[in-house]
């Protein structure tokens, strides 16, 4: 098995969003539900994959320039995906949300709403960005519309923390 993917699924890379990303620049196929498009975004940000992050921002929700999108990619390093909630964003469906938590570090300062670690005292602190994003399948392809930005997210105590350290939340954040 191959280097697994970075969207949480436990997949091999070459077997779960690899495909999807190819699917820009080549004979790939799409992503077939708005949770798969999602985490394969996750993994495009993990990357750095502009190229791929644009082509599944539906055209009337895309930004006009590639610059905020280049600050976000500089100015982070995306850890850990959790996907805590799916409406909708079947195969068959036309829309759907997917609710999801993303663990994060600033490699400098940026506005976004953030949780960071209890023991921090640098820069590069661990943060959250938890969200609800919309989707709308048009044809086969599904895309990114536009999120929500939540607040932080705290699972149950006994719960896996939202950071990806394998611990109990009461074990790591929720100390």
């Amino acid at each position: 098995m191959g280097k697994q993917c970075m969207c949480g699924n436990r997949r091999a890379f070459a077997n779960c969003c690899e495909p999807y990303l190819q699917s820009v620049t080549a004979e790939g196929s799409s992503a077939p539900t708005a949770e798969a498009l999602m985490r394969s975004r996750y993994t495009a940000f993990v990357l750095g994959n502009i190229d791929y992050l644009m082509a599944t921002h539906h055209a009337d929700y895309r930004p006009n320039n590639r610059t905020n999108l280049q600050q976000t990619l500089r100015t982070t390093r995306w850890t850990n995906l959790i996907v805590l909630s799916t409406q909708k964003g079947q195969r068959k469906d036309k829309s759907g949300t997917v609710e999801f938590v993303a663990a994060y570090r600033p490699k400098r300062s940026i506005a976004l709403s953030a949780t960071r670690a209890p023991d921090s005292k640098n820069s590069d602190a661990l943060a959250q960005l938890h969200e609800r994003s919309r989707f709308v399948r048009e044809e086969s392809r599904w895309f990114y519309t536009e999120g929500d930005r939540l607040p932080p997210y705290q699972p149950k105590k006994t719960q896996p923390c939202w950071c990806g350290s394998a611990l109990k939340f009461k074990q790591c954040h929720g100390r």
